[in-house]
């Protein structure tokens, strides 16, 4: 598989890369999966194959539980979790990158009031000129020095767009929590919340905190937002509880918008997925919906929808937490019980299906990362492998574990590891509910 051109018409436009001392190009992870939040490792001189059957840790430090993954920028690792005892709290924590020393930490009261999984927060800190913004599953956001973590401002979403409003009968909170990373666009955080009033998304002055446009009075889900380049223009393109928007950044205007309603709950975790003129979105119970971008302008046409009999009997892709890749016409991803699927992505017929990567279990998850003509592949073990994926099938080249999983995510078969890695100065970065560790990938 070819790496994909980031100069590409269609690829998110959202990317920041740095490049530190030595040969060659070294990328930070800033935000939800990675510099353009497209699931691409850029970063040269790495490991071909693993040294041992167990990565070995650089460092290991304790951290609570939480759903959210690392992300990692100016030398700096981020993560959020949330104790439970003697009070509710959420967390944010910010270590250094080369021996995991803590370098701040905030805490706040949270008690998860009607919301179902209560590990801890789900959306991965979001980094951006020296700030840090990170969202609580109840929907507290807080804007932080990077550096110091002083808090420069805080909101009460959950509050402030009445997501809870006991005055109405209509609870607008998804029973898993808000869980979409902040999206940063020049001077707004844009954020997936399902508020009332026309404010499903919602963007603020990313400095003060301040209201500066609503769109959309779909219900929400879990999807984090992505920006495109389409027809010339920036779109940022949500996934909602009730369909798939175009909306321009800068005002919230609806470009386009598809209906996608959910046969029984809203229930989308994956993000959209962009390739050329392509945009792909795929559900644990509504399978998979796949949308032609116009070239020329922010619209779009429905090219094909699937959607099997059930969780068990599928079509297509129904996927829940991993998030697809798309090469050219094939579409790769995990399905309801940890299938591993290709499709052919002109008609989302099923090309090939294996069952190596990920134990046959419901909600079983692999995370896909590119890198080259590889595929990077952290499945809820805790292990990572190297693999490629063509339409002749899923070829392993090593495996290792990384991390053990832990049981506050999931009760079921000893625990799992669904958190999002980070990959960034040759490194990797994992958490599970008791530890985030850090391990070397960079080749001798």
């Amino acid at each position: 598989m070819k790496q994909r051109a980031i100069l590409s018409a269609f690829v998110p436009v959202f990317v920041v890369s740095v490049a530190l001392t030595g040969p060659a190009l070294s990328d930070e992870w800033p935000q939800w999966r990675g510099p353009a939040r497209d699931g691409v490792w850029r970063e040269t001189g790495v490991i071909q194959r693993f040294p041992s059957d167990t990565l070995q840790h650089v460092w290991s430090v304790p951290v609570g539980p939480g759903y959210s993954g690392p992300t990692v920028a100016d030398g700096r690792v981020y993560v959020t979790d949330r104790v439970a005892e003697p009070e509710p709290l959420e967390r944010v924590h910010c270590f250094d990158w080369k021996n995991g020393a803590k370098i701040w930490s905030f805490q706040y009261p949270c008690p998860y009031d009607g919301i179902g999984y209560k590990a801890g927060p789900r959306a991965g800190v979001t980094l951006d000129e020296g700030r840090a913004y990170a969202l609580g599953a109840m929907g507290h956001l807080h804007c932080f020095d990077a550096g110091s973590g002083a808090v420069l401002w805080k909101r009460d979403l959950n509050r402030d767009y009445r997501i809870q409003d006991a005055s109405s009968n209509e609870d607008r909170m998804p029973i898993w929590g808000i869980a979409g990373a902040p999206l940063i666009y020049k001077n707004l955080v844009i954020l997936h919340l399902g508020g009332r009033d026309g404010a499903c998304v919602v963007a603020l002055d990313k400095k003060s905190g301040e209201d500066v446009w609503r769109a959309l009075d779909d219900r929400a889900q879990y999807s984090a937002p992505v920006l495109i380049n389409q027809g010339g223009r920036t779109v940022c393109v949500v996934w909602t509880g009730d369909s798939v928007a175009g909306l321009d950044p800068a005002n919230g205007k609806v470009y386009w918008r598809v209906p996608f309603t959910p046969r029984n709950m809203p229930i989308g975790i994956s993000t959209p997925v962009v390739e050329q003129d392509r945009l792909f979105v795929t559900s644990f119970y509504d399978g998979s919906l796949m949308l032609r971008l116009a070239q020329d302008q922010p619209s779009v046409e429905k090219l094909w929808q699937r959607a099997g009999r059930d969780e068990r009997n599928t079509d297509a892709l129904h996927s829940i937490i991993s998030t697809p890749i798309m090469q050219g016409d094939y579409i790769y991803g995990v399905d309801s019980y940890g299938e591993l699927r290709c499709l052919d992505a002109k008609t989302g017929e099923r090309i090939w299906e294996d069952q190596t990567a990920t134990p046959r279990e419901r909600w079983s998850n692999i995370h896909f990362v590119q890198h080259g003509d590889n595929v990077w592949m952290f499945n809820e073990r805790g292990e990572l492998i190297i693999g490629r994926l063509s339409p002749k099938g899923f070829e392993e080249i090593d495996r290792a574990k990384l991390i053990a999983p832990t049981v506050e995510q999931l009760r079921r078969r000893d625990g799992v590891t669904w958190a999002h890695p980070a990959f960034a100065y040759r490194h990797v970065f994992a958490r599970n509910d008791r530890e985030l560790v850090c391990a070397s990938l960079e080749a001798n």
